[in-house]
């Protein structure tokens, strides 16, 4: 939008710094071991291979200049001579068979060009930290302004512009005054070596600019008060508001002050723009100034953005570091044919663990016995995985074992050039692997209790573009979309409509269910807009139990919980809670709470919207509208409660802001799978066989939300704690209630049933065996007929 001059200032207190070092040529400096300067060639004169000198020793020791090495040629010119002075003996006719040989020169490596120079000492200097934050309000100032909304403080690279026109958040800097004297200008706080800038236009939903590209005149902006005029250059404006232009200085400037100094704008237009400064921070002795105080990870990981194949290097590195707990597997492809791996982390991977004795939480140091009369099972256990304790002996009913490990899964990169919490998980997955070989208790009772799913990236597609842009480069939405242009947050099916229109029809429960709601017809078709992509994540929910999940999103510091559609459909932010309600709250909270980003009350807001008052939790509706969401699908399809984590203000952070992002996620990430203990498990079991029931309709009064068992009988039940009425109902069974109270401890209360079969199941089974009908339930099926004709005569 603009061609304008670079000015750099430097502070008064850092003048030894900013004198030109001095270049030193190897070739005029060079000296041999003699102490004389290297010597030259004359003029017309053919040069001599460096490997043609040979290096001669004077009788005093010292080595003397060098001398020519015998040639091919000088060899046959001497052979010639001394053939010729020789008398020939006999005439012999001699066959010569020549050979000729190709000699491959190797090309010599030029001295890079300005640009690749200037390219190389960019990625060495990473942003400045205008888009992550880590520049205050304060560091940037401007020669004016044109209200408060459109302060210097809005002048970072991606920020984001609010709803409301005129209000205190639009979308950059601009100028109060349309002349070429406009500023914007940034303060380092220490000396820093300058390699380049990022510029962008102004972020607006309700004005629309045109590009002038033609460029302005030379332009000189004198120093300020306190600042003295070091160096200019000029650099290409922007073309479009939102694509970010890389201006990179020939050569690396230090100072501590960097101004941009717009040269031209359209007509009838106004001076506004974004920008990020690339730069390093230099040692001050004379500035005592913390400028990073972010936490220092310990943890030795792998801190870079790792591309489709650098990812799976490094999932099957970590797979084969640890293969007693870890599994990879692909739970189907993009629209353009990439893997979606997901990293499987289990004391059992590949297992879908039911009943086990030896999940009991006994950790006694004597020996515990447990009888029972009714016993069917035994077990041997020692505690804490480890040989060297105490032997414990377990006897006990398979009605008193518990549950088997709950399933848990997190997603990230959904849009593609949100690339934090694909990197998280890359993380999540060495860290696991790296603290479970170190016997971290923590990490032992989490991968021995629960079977953890990490999918890293569910859009590979989209992040590869974004990928090849580059950090800074790649925009807000460059990547965000799959390679179809679908957005896969709002590519699920809607069920929350037919939920609402049922309930408004008063049919739910009885005659419209209140979960495990079937996907529409219409969205099954082989034409329907459903990227492949969604469709493999659907098939894989319906495949694992899951019971609790998180979706990793960037641009953001805030955790949403369902519903992320609005009741009322034409609203854009409406209140529109789950009957599950306070456990979302819960969930979003401790992952918000724990959060050191989000937990910092000093810090400013991303872009508009200020969720530190709300505890950086919000209900995904009262936010803005999703219809198709993933979580709302989730909880509606599924028993998977899942909500969305925005992780950072930047959507794709630079590599040195990784091992901070780290720091702020890791115990956040840890917390919220131990959430998974929280509520009540179970085994829902038939009374007479002791086997599991599937498909068993789990409901809990005043909860107008049911889940349902998995295969082998078992559930998990997410609830706060309390004294709660659970009933257990299947399919020609009796159901059965009863109290289950969950407590404070980080356990979940065991609630196991057993369900008796009806009489007309009992008669299904016996005849469809062809055995013969018992007596017992012959009499049975006549009070059955005799209570149901007594019903309908007084009905009439």
């Amino acid at each position: 939008m603009f061609h304008g001059w670079l000015v750099i200032h430097r502070p008064d207190d850092w003048i030894p710094a900013l004198q030109e070092r001095p270049r030193v040529s190897l070739f005029a400096a060079g000296r041999d071991l003699a102490g004389t300067t290297q010597v030259g060639e004359a003029a017309g004169s053919r040069p001599t291979s460096p490997a043609s000198f040979k290096r001669t020793t004077t009788p005093s020791g010292r080595e003397d200049r060098e001398e020519p090495l015998p040639t091919s040629e000088t060899r046959r010119a001497r052979l010639s001579t001394e053939k010729a002075t020789e008398k020939p003996a006999v005439k012999k006719s001699v066959r010569l068979k020549v050979v000729k040989k190709k000699v491959l020169k190797k090309k010599k490596k030029g001295k890079p060009s300005i640009p690749e120079a200037a390219a190389r000492e960019q990625s060495e200097c990473p942003p400045l930290g205008l888009e992550s934050l880590r520049v205050r309000d304060s560091q940037l100032r401007a020669s004016s302004i044109k209200r408060y909304g459109l302060g210097p403080h809005r002048g970072r690279l991606n920020i984001q512009s609010g709803i409301h026109d005129g209000d205190f958040y639009d979308g950059g800097w601009c100028a109060g005054q349309e002349d070429k004297n406009q500023w914007l200008e940034v303060d380092a706080k220490r000396p820093t070596r300058f390699t380049g800038v990022i510029t962008q236009g102004l972020n607006s939903i309700w004005t629309k600019r045109k590009p002038n590209p033609s460029p302005g005149p030379p332009f000189l902006l004198g120093g300020s008060g306190q600042t003295d005029l070091l160096s200019l250059q000029i650099f290409p404006g922007n073309k479009d508001p939102e694509t970010p232009v890389l201006s990179l200085f020939p050569t690396p400037v230090v100072a501590r002050y960097l101004r941009i100094n717009p040269q031209t704008w359209f007509e009838n237009g106004t001076i506004c723009l974004r920008m990020e400064v690339l730069g390093c921070p230099l040692p001050d002795p004379n500035n005592v100034y913390f400028w990073d105080q972010a936490p220092v990870t310990k943890d030795k990981l792998d801190f870079r953005h790792h591309n489709y194949k650098e990812m799976r290097k490094l999932m099957k590195k970590v797979n084969d570091a640890c293969p007693n707990i870890t599994r990879v597997y692909s739970i189907g492809k993009s629209y353009l044919g990439l893997k979606m791996y997901v990293m499987e982390i289990s004391d059992n991977p590949g297992q879908h663990e039911v009943a086990s004795a030896s999940k009991h939480n006994f950790v006694e140091d004597k020996p515990v016995q447990l009888s029972d009369p009714e016993s069917l099972s035994s077990a041997t256990i020692w505690p804490g995985g480890q040989e060297t304790l105490p032997r414990l002996t377990l006897a006990c009913p398979l009605a008193c074992l518990p549950a088997g490990e709950p399933e848990f899964r997190y997603v990230a990169g959904m849009h593609g050039n949100e690339a934090l919490g694909r990197e998280l998980l890359l993380n999540l997955m060495e860290y696991l692997c790296h603290e479970y070989q170190q016997g971290n208790p923590r990490v032992l009772r989490l991968i021995t209790e629960t079977r953890i799913h990490l999918l890293p990236s569910m859009n590979p597609d989209g992040y590869e573009t974004a990928y090849k842009l580059g950090s800074e480069l790649a925009g807000w939405a460059m990547g965000r979309w799959t390679y179809e242009g679908i957005d896969l947050n709002h590519n699920f099916a809607d069920l929350n409509t037919a939920l609402w229109d049922a309930e408004d029809n008063e049919m739910v429960p009885h005659q419209f269910p209140n979960h495990y709601i079937p996907i529409p017809e219409y969205y099954t078709f082989a034409n329907a807009t459903v990227a492949p992509e969604t469709r493999a994540v659907i098939s894989w929910m319906q495949r694992y139990p899951f019971m609790l999940s998180a979706n990793l999103h960037g641009g953001e510091l805030v955790v949403t919980y369902p519903f992320d559609m609005t009741r009322t459909y034409w609203k854009a932010q409406e209140l529109t809670p789950t009957a599950d309600d306070t456990v979302f709250r819960w969930l979003a909270t401790v992952y918000a709470t724990s959060n050191l980003a989000m937990i910092d009350d000093d810090r400013r807001l991303c872009h508009y919207d200020d969720f530190m008052r709300e505890g950086n939790i919000i209900n995904g509706a009262n936010w803005h509208t999703v219809p198709g969401s993933m979580n709302d699908f989730s909880y509606l399809h599924t028993n998977c409660f899942e909500v969305t984590i925005e992780l950072s203000c930047d959507k794709f952070p630079h590599e040195s802001e990784l091992p901070r992002e780290w720091e702020n996620n890791k115990e956040s990430l840890l917390v919220y799978m131990e959430q998974t203990r929280r509520g009540i498990k179970g085994i829902v079991r038939d009374k007479d066989t002791e086997q599991g029931i599937a498909d068993g309709i789990i409901s809990v009064d005043g909860i107008n939300h049911d889940i349902r068992t998995a295969f082998d009988g078992d559930y998990w039940r997410l609830l706060n704690p309390g004294e709660y009425e659970v009933t257990a109902a299947a399919e020609g069974y009796h159901p059965v209630t009863q109290s289950c109270r969950v407590s404070f401890e980080d356990t979940p209360t065991i609630c196991n049933f057993r369900l008796t079969k009806t009489p007309k199941q009992r008669l299904r089974e016996i005849l469809a065996k062809g055995g013969k009908i018992p007596k017992d339930l012959i009499l049975r099926l006549r009070q059955l007929r005799l209570r149901k004709l007594r019903s309908q005569k007084r009905a009439q």
